[in-house]
């Protein structure tokens, strides 16, 4: 049997699968609040208790780069190892995959019902395809064609220094530098980021903030989802989480158009994470496609470039079909 998980730095879901059974349909799976445990180990073990059943291999994809089988998550305090986890969990072997890989591993067999479209574009045969994917941080990957198929590649692009497009964001920038010192990407395009964006547009004097607001953000163990439900379900009576949203889509935008121009990504570039399922009507309304395609001489080009938004859970769906290929062959 194999374990799957999705390991990220905010929740982690775990769900065990029978050798060729369908990766949509988990014999049983969890979600935990990933920030509660020492470990994996604990996690795994709680959850092998309470379904009551044993695993004989594990695929696992993780928040944070993976070398030589080693990761250390990058907004969570573990560091992983396949040989000890396996030891540990008692397991025949256990394989460590970067969460982005995962995602870009699954999006050739994703399904129209797993995806939204932003922009059709004119897609092109084998072109290299791009993911981008904000949620707790944010990540990168892409794929190329090797002449047979698809190849999955990771990457750390979101911890690229960051590059404003316009004077607010550029003081956005100087904000943010006064804060972290280096401004990365993931700093203002991902869960942690739509924080900072609030704080800048707060601090500047953009809008006022609402007292009973502020109270309520004040006593939130994590700010972000209370920030975008306001954004989208508020806009006018909390405009200050509404102007948050607009420039964090724009500042999607734009990195997601230089993802797919770094990697000349004419098969597609596809929005993966949390944050783009849970903001999609803002991401149709325009904004994004006229940042992600405002590239001067090359404008024309990137606007042929399709975009899609995944819905589906891609990144436990790759962990499912990576292992299911490298442990059976199936």
């Amino acid at each position: 049997m194999l374990l799957a998980g999705d390991i990220g730095g905010t929740k982690t879901l775990l769900a065990l699968y029978q050798p060729g059974s369908d990766a949509r349909k988990p014999i049983a799976e969890a979600e935990f609040a990933s920030s509660n445990y020492p470990g994996l180990e604990e996690m795994v073990g709680e959850f092998l208790g309470q379904v009551k059943r044993t695993a004989a291999y594990a695929c696992f994809d993780v928040a944070g780069p993976v070398i030589e089988g080693r990761a250390r998550l990058t907004n969570l305090p573990w560091s992983l190892e396949e040989e000890t986890l396996g030891r540990n969990l008692g397991l025949k072997k256990v394989i460590l995959l970067n969460d982005l890989k995962a995602i870009a591993y699954a999006v050739t067999r994703l399904q129209p019902m797993d995806l939204q479209v932003i922009n059709p574009g004119k897609p092109v045969l084998h072109g290299t395809i791009a993911v981008v994917a904000p949620g707790t941080g944010l990540g990168e990957a892409f794929l190329v064609w090797s002449g047979k198929d698809y190849i999955a590649c990771s990457s750390e692009g979101g911890h690229a220094d960051f590059g404003p497009a316009d004077e607010m964001q550029a003081e956005l920038w100087h904000y943010a530098a006064q804060q972290y010192g280096h401004v990365s990407w993931e700093r203002v395009c991902s869960g942690l980021g739509i924080a900072t964006i609030y704080d800048f547009l707060r601090d500047r004097g953009y809008a006022s903030e609402a007292p009973e607001f502020a109270a309520r953000l004040a006593d939130a163990a994590d700010r972000t989802p209370l920030i975008v439900e306001a954004g989208l379900a508020e806009p006018l009576t909390n405009p200050l989480a509404a102007a948050t949203l607009q420039m964090f889509v724009a500042i999607l935008g734009a990195e997601a158009g230089n993802m797919a121009l770094k990697v000349l990504a004419t098969g597609g570039v596809y929005l993966a994470g949390g944050m783009p399922k849970r903001i999609l009507p803002l991401l149709k309304n325009g904004r994004f496609m006229e940042a992600f395609s405002a590239k001067g001489r090359l404008s024309e080009m990137v606007k042929d470039i399709p975009v899609r938004v995944i819905i589906s859970r891609a990144a436990l769906l790759g962990a499912v079909f990576y292992g299911f290929d490298h442990f059976w062959g199936l």
